[in-house]
């Protein structure tokens, strides 16, 4: 689970892309999103976010966050097909409008993460940072900030892993069925993961004070984050997404 944050080499367009053109990309399909009610045009996004992780030659790890959505997906959709109660009943309780609701609302979650998530596959975390410093200006603590939460979940996740299989050679069983139980087995593990993070995360400020962390502005990096034709093409596929979310709507 935890190679699903980690970024993938490679040539492709997206690749190529600068980081802040992907940023504006992602945002505008997040916001298309939520502008539509249109079904149609969520299905279009998911399928558009299937061709970014196709063309940016990260379709296994898009597979393997829809596997991971799934099972979210399963529990919205029943809550909202069982809690919504206008329109015709088809089968006891549920009804067409619940049904239409718990399709957009699934689709919706979908479309919104699948994005985020292959923009990390195909972005160093470091020219993330470096790009928003450099062409948005952002402030650099903003930007370091940012980055670095975003690095250090994969880091969490695998001392979780790691903790959870050294109880397990204990003989400590996490496998059960039993929801409460497996909770109350896990909330115990949080302290040592908490200490272990506070370690890091002193280790991580003491290595950028060293390194000049508040004399860095947007003119401290060396690799220069140019627009290209790409970054063109990307950013009026963004300006179709909004105006087609728009214009389209209310289409059922």
């Amino acid at each position: 689970m935890t190679e699903i944050f980690q970024y993938t080499p490679g040539n492709s367009p997206l690749h190529r892309m600068n980081p802040v053109t992907k940023i504006l990309l992602t945002i505008c399909v997040c916001v298309a999103a939520f502008v539509t009610d249109s079904l149609i045009v969520l299905a279009a996004l998911f399928v558009f976010d299937l061709l970014i992780g196709l063309t940016g030659g990260v379709f296994r790890k898009t597979l393997a966050v829809l596997k991971g959505l799934v099972k979210v997906s399963v529990f919205l959709f029943a809550l909202q097909a069982l809690l919504v109660r206008r329109g015709n009943v088809l089968f006891r309780i549920v009804t067409d409008e619940g049904l239409m609701l718990a399709s957009k609302v699934v689709l919706r979650l979908i479309v919104v993460c699948l994005p985020l998530t292959l923009i990390l596959a195909v972005t160093k975390i470091s020219d993330l940072a470096n790009a928003m410093v450099q062409v948005l200006h952002l402030p650099y603590p903003y930007a370091f900030t940012l980055t670095t939460a975003i690095r250090f979940v994969p880091q969490f996740m695998e001392e979780m892993t790691g903790i959870m299989e050294a109880q397990t050679a204990r003989g400590v069983e996490f496998d059960t069925r039993n929801s409460i139980k497996k909770i109350g087995m896990i909330l115990p593990l949080c302290a040592p993961l908490l200490i272990s993070s506070i370690r890091r995360t002193t280790a991580t400020a003491v290595a950028a004070e060293v390194r000049g962390f508040e004399l860095r502005n947007h003119g401290s990096g060396y690799k220069k984050y140019g627009f290209g034709p790409i970054d063109l093409i990307a950013v009026l596929i963004s300006a179709a997404l909004i105006a087609g979310a728009v214009l389209l709507r209310n289409i059922p």
